[in-house]
């Protein structure tokens, strides 16, 4: 798996209705593991996948700050 060139290890972590991806977000490792697990939580019946990522070709957008996922939405 490669490394950037911090030596942070990249993921994609993706959340799926059915077939269909409804986030597609990747970050550092620690971080996409939050999200991840986060996700998990919100949306117990849909399907999280995290996976290790290309630095080159990460794939979805940059997760957004912590604190935007964090916020219950209203």
């Amino acid at each position: 798996m490669p490394d950037d060139p911090a030596g942070a290890q990249r993921r994609r972590v993706r959340v799926w209705f059915g077939d269909h991806v409804v986030a597609d977000y990747w970050a550092e490792a620690d971080v996409a593991d939050r999200y991840a697990a986060a996700m998990s939580r919100r949306f117990a019946g849909l399907k999280v996948t995290s996976e290790p990522i290309s630095v080159a070709d990460p794939g979805g957008q940059a997760l957004p700050g912590e604190r935007l996922w964090e916020v219950a939405p209203k």
